[in-house]
């Protein structure tokens, strides 16, 4: 796309307002909690659901004990993840055995897999929503009030929600998600993702560009592109890369992300998550290009071995994955990055395990999301691959990852002291009234005296000291 073409599809984003769903927003009276537990991909779909919910008369609310209707957001992608819903589902049906007319309804990723022994076995709730059914969901709360159990988890090749303005949850904030793509085709062998979201599809730019806009007028000061895979992102092309409808353009990551920079050059923009088998150079120069693009890129490796990877079907070697790295420290020179790692895939041999911790050794990740390999039901590697590595082997091998990406992110926070970093600050520091906090370009977390400033302003503050997970500095 050229700059003329790529200007056009920009300044059509100006033209017209959002389309919500029929509905005059009038109250009826009910409110509705929604609890989301996972990825920022749920979080975002939560501010959806809340959209439509509201256009049809509910009143969102942060105590749980006032709600008419409770709506759980969850996530399939650990074991662990769905035990904590589990818990919490529990908790719900002792307050729908005082308050029948209480209605309990589970949304996302578990919804789809977990369908029948939630409803009818354990009868831990009333309603199951998979993610592209969330437009049905005032018609499935209105089943219920005749007394059955409603379900819609069919998935969409189409559903993007790109006409929903979601409904932002923290009132006041100064950071947004803005969803790109839905789904994944990447068949990653431990992932139960492709299953329970769907195929990948992607949202129109014109309304990403106006979503973002219309956060930066709310007062919102950044915005996270979110997609299971940001850089498969393809608008009017197929997967193949072939035009769907010749007389639109076509738009690809790279281009979408100068459009979102374009926007503002005080609304800052950050993305979630990069694959290494499609993270392009082209792209990498746009983060160039643009200050207000954050100079940071989580690159989940999953494990250093190319053995490894095959099992894993991640579809790059341990040397591409290194290439990538090289380009993004060659075209965007202090780059912070991050990765998601796993102990204990099928078949992990200890060699195989040392070449993750080589690998580590060799790029120095600035922070790493670090887990034992859990199996999923309905995964490729459930029906291909023996989860046989012992589970205390997993722990130890995971001990070892977290202990030395804890010495990592210490040498990363340590070569910034002395540096003055350009802060957005987002507001009261957990530990201390007296100090704000807020994030640099590089995603880390900086703590400085709260003076006059405010939510949403930009600061420079000269760093002094440091913890492996948190900046500690003065502004100048």
């Amino acid at each position: 796309m050229n700059e003329e073409t790529l200007n056009k599809v920009i300044d059509e984003s100006k033209q017209g307002e959002v389309t919500i769903l029929k509905g005059n927003g009038a109250s009826n009276g009910k409110k509705l909690y929604i609890e989301s537990y996972g990825c920022q991909m749920n979080f975002s779909d939560s501010e959806v659901v809340a959209s439509i919910l509201t256009e049809t008369g509910y009143e969102t609310t942060r105590d749980v004990n006032e709600a008419n209707i409770v709506l759980i957001n969850t996530c399939s992608i650990r074991e662990n993840a769905e035990t904590r819903v589990r818990n919490r589902l529990v908790e719900f049906k002792g307050k729908k055995a005082k308050d029948p007319e209480f209605v309990v309804g589970i949304l996302g990723c578990m919804a789809e897999r977990l369908k029948k022994s939630l409803l009818e076995e354990e009868k831990l709730v009333d309603i199951v929503a998979g993610p592209d059914a969330y437009r049905d969901l005032p018609n499935l709360i209105e089943e219920v009030g005749t007394g059955q159990k409603a379900v819609n988890v069919l998935l969409s090749r189409d559903e993007t929600y790109a006409d929903i303005t979601p409904v932002r949850m923290d009132k006041g904030g100064v950071t947004a998600f803005v969803t790109i793509t839905r789904g994944c085709d990447n068949m990653c062998s431990f992932c139960v993702v492709p299953f329970t979201r769907g195929r990948e599809r992607s949202r129109d730019p014109q309304t990403i560009v106006k979503e973002c806009r219309d956060l930066f007028d709310m007062g919102y000061r950044e915005v996270t592109l979110l997609g299971q895979n940001v850089d498969s992102y393809r608008w009017n092309m197929t997967s193949k890369g072939e035009i769907k409808d010749v007389s639109k353009p076509t738009v690809n990551f790279a281009q979408l992300m100068e459009m979102v920079a374009k926007v503002n050059p005080d609304l800052r923009v950050r993305f979630s998550t990069s694959h290494p088998k499609d993270m392009t150079d082209d792209f990498l120069k746009v983060m160039a290009k643009y200050e207000n693009v954050c100079e940071y890129i989580h690159l989940p490796v999953q494990s250093g071995n190319t053995e490894v990877l095959q099992r894993m079907n991640r579809g790059y070697s341990r040397e591409w994955y290194l290439e990538r790295i090289d380009a993004i420290n060659r075209i965007v020179p202090d780059c912070a990055i991050s990765t998601d790692i796993i102990s204990g895939f099928c078949d992990e041999t200890e060699e195989e395990h040392r070449d993750t911790l080589s690998l580590m050794d060799e790029i120095k990740y600035d922070f790493a999301y670090m887990f034992k390999y859990s199996e999923r039901p309905k995964t490729l590697a459930e029906r291909r691959f023996d989860d046989n590595v012992p589970e205390e082997t997993k722990k130890k091998r995971l001990t070892q990852i977290i202990d030395k990406q804890m010495e990592h992110s210490l040498e990363s926070h340590q070569r910034q002291i002395g540096k003055i970093k350009k802060v957005l600050v987002e507001g009261p520091s957990k530990r201390s009234e007296e100090y704000f906090c807020g994030r640099d370009g590089r995603n880390s977390m900086v703590v400085f005296p709260k003076g006059d400033f405010k939510k949403g302003d930009y600061i420079m503050v000269k760093i002094k000291e440091c913890t492996s997970a948190t900046l500690l500095g003065e502004v100048v």
